[in-house]
């Protein structure tokens, strides 16, 4: 029989060689089998872990040394300072799309009832933080995969986030004309040969919420393309993008007849968001 602290050095030997945080991991695997928070593992160093949890701790940690995702092995992941649930049917929500909500969240006054839709909404991290932070708004999260919006409907009744609608959609070609007020999206914008798509977590993630033909800009253009038709007059179009796609996205933009074309930086300075308005 192991003690907590025993579990804890041996986790983090046996995924140095696989993890860019191993004590990090090792300990969110250890508390996730245990069904404690992490505090309680420096509480109680010198606990024993019976041998049903300790096989239980060793499946997982096989599971991150093969390479999976910690978000996929917990099932869950923070966002906004919730957590969401999260499986291999979805992108695993990133800090980088803070930025975009942060955005997004800029172009909505405080009560005023906006119509809102998330294209590509996968787990629903963006359309269900956007009900949550402007709850007099309705969100249309729109994702083309059945087994994505079953995640987003289990994110939508944790959250209780009434405001919230689940939608299945191929991006807005299912949507009346001049309805929504504001469009965002994080779709996919990687280029399918991309040497990324064969490393690390995104090995595990759904390709077609990461890649995209055109070298990353197909599911951009579609939704710029769409959005003209999809915006009232007036609304708002902001996506992310690639760390070198924003004069990309601009033009895209320009060419489509947006104006107010801005972009953001992110954490690490680079272009990661681009807003525009459409007015026809």
């Amino acid at each position: 029989m192991s003690t907590i602290e025993q579990l804890l050095r041996q986790g983090c030997q046996a995924l140095m060689p696989v993890s860019q945080s191993p004590a990090l991991d090792t300990e969110l695997l250890l508390a996730h089998t245990l069904g404690k928070p992490r505090s309680h593992l420096h509480a109680w160093p010198e606990k024993s872990v019976e041998k049903p949890l300790l096989s239980q701790f060793h499946q997982l940690l096989q599971r991150r040394r093969q390479g999976e995702p910690i978000a996929y092995i917990l099932g869950a992941k923070e966002f906004w300072s919730r957590e969401f649930s999260v499986s291999p049917a979805v992108l695993i929500p990133r800090p980088e799309t803070e930025l975009l909500v942060e955005h997004a969240l800029s172009l909505i006054p405080q009560k005023m009832p906006l119509l809102v839709a998330d294209l590509g909404t996968g787990s629903g991290a963006i359309a269900i933080t956007l009900g949550l932070e402007r709850p007099h708004i309705q969100v249309v999260a729109a994702d083309c995969s059945w087994e994505a919006l079953q995640v987003t409907s289990k994110n939508i009744r944790q959250h209780q986030a009434r405001n919230v609608y689940p939608c299945q959609a191929n991006w807005l070609s299912s949507f009346r004309p001049a309805s929504f007020d504001l469009i965002v999206s994080n779709p996919p914008y990687i280029a399918p040969q991309d040497p990324h798509l064969r490393q690390g977590d995104v090995r595990f993630e759904p390709r077609t919420a990461l890649a995209s033909e055109q070298n990353g800009l197909k599911a951009l253009q579609t939704i710029a393309d769409q959005a003209r038709r999809g915006l009232k007059p007036g609304g708002w179009l902001i996506v992310e993008h690639g760390w070198d796609q924003g004069p990309l996205v601009a033009r895209i933009f320009e060419s489509f007849g947006y104006r107010e074309i801005t972009c953001h930086l992110d954490w690490q300075k680079h272009p990661r968001v681009t807003r525009a308005q459409w007015s026809p």
